[in-house]
């Protein structure tokens, strides 16, 4: 039986043609980590993402050469694009301007009030919306004396104080992040925003690290407000090629049984019974399905005996050894195969589960 997770009720906002909050699918973004201004090498790293499954790409603002580049590259590609902003609120309207879909701005370093309602009056005219990133790192500086630390409650003061100025200005497009790179101080922080608010929530653990480190604080931090019901997009940062976020970010949605984009894949951790290279199978399986939409449920086993029994849940596999490989469907073996065509085997299943789904 499959435990459904209820989603917190969230006020619904659009980034281009993205809706976020009030039901909508969870969204999983990225942001490129390019020089902004090389319109050619961001929007190859953009389309690359793309085909990752990423739905908003966030680009680095920083001076005016980036804000302007934002209408070039724009025209290039096919999601919504958001704007990052630090310390200049000059560039956050240059930004929009540009046709950026969305902007982030830091309560921390954006400026003063007058600074903000520029913005604000921008994006308003321009129907553009704003996500309020709080970030531990870069908290105002008399909050942090206050508070004496970045508490997960500062964070929330931060983000309440923005909530209520964008009030007054008028403004309601907006979404909320509130992040740390510490897993549980985010979490709090997260759930006692969400208790205090209905504006949609952006999730993630900032500045978390590497692939491995990154991952696993991620996926900790992501996955346990996501079983709360908590968060309508995330990103998942990583010290990475950005396209491995994407791939996070879907493996914790799918994990959750929240959203399935693309396959899954299950495969064996290997033993002594296992007599083939199966970890550069799973490799060659892992990139060849990257860009794979169908939610295939796909296992790869290293023991032709227990594998299809192992793997009986999964829609198609693969399981190989002593010179013969096996394709199974839904545990039950369908033909077997000399063991080196195992993943030409697997992906000819792949294209016909496509073409049976195409042709429906």
């Amino acid at each position: 039986m499959t435990i459904a997770i209820s989603r917190k009720k969230t006020r619904q906002i659009h980034v281009g043609n993205v809706n976020i909050g009030g039901g909508a699918p969870i969204s999983v973004q990225s942001m490129t980590n390019t020089p902004t201004p090389n319109v050619r090498e961001t929007v190859m790293q953009i389309k690359r993402l793309e085909n990752a499954g990423c739905e908003i790409v966030r680009v680095a603002v920083p001076d005016e050469a980036s804000a302007m580049a934002v209408s070039r590259i724009k025209r290039e590609i096919s999601i919504p694009l958001i704007a990052d902003i630090h310390f200049d609120h000059r560039l956050a309207v240059a930004a929009i301007r540009a046709g950026a879909d969305g902007i982030r701005i830091n309560p921390g370093n954006i400026g003063a009030k007058e600074k903000i309602r520029e913005v604000v009056e921008t994006a308003r005219d321009f129907g553009v919306s704003i996500r309020i990133g709080v970030n531990a790192g870069s908290l105002e500086k008399d909050i942090l004396k206050s508070f004496g630390h970045p508490t997960a409650q500062a964070m929330v003061e931060s983000a309440l104080r923005h909530i209520e100025l964008f009030g007054r200005l008028n403004f309601d497009r907006i979404k909320l992040s509130i992040k740390a790179s510490d897993v549980l101080k985010t979490v709090e922080a997260y759930r006692l925003l969400a208790a205090k608010t209905d504006f949609p929530l952006h999730v993630g653990v900032t500045e978390s690290g590497t692939l491995y480190s990154g991952t696993v604080k991620s996926s900790l931090g992501i996955g346990m407000l996501l079983a709360d019901g908590i968060g309508d997009t995330l990103r998942v940062s990583l010290t990475r090629d950005p396209v491995e976020e994407v791939r996070v970010g879907f493996e914790i949605l799918k994990a959750l049984n929240i959203r399935r984009m693309g396959p899954e894949i299950i495969s064996c951790p290997t033993c002594g019974r296992c007599n083939i290279n199966l970890f550069d199978i799973v490799e060659d399986v892992e990139k060849r399905m990257m860009t794979k939409k169908l939610p295939l449920k796909i296992a790869i086993m290293g023991c032709v005996v227990n594998g299809p029994g192992e793997a009986r849940e999964a829609d198609i596999g693969i399981a190989g050894g002593d010179g013969i490989g096996i394709l199974f469907s839904r545990g039950k073996v369908v033909r077997k195969f000399p063991q080196e065509r195992l993943v030409e085997e697997l992906m000819k299943e792949v294209e016909r589960e496509e073409r049976n789904v195409q042709h429906s």
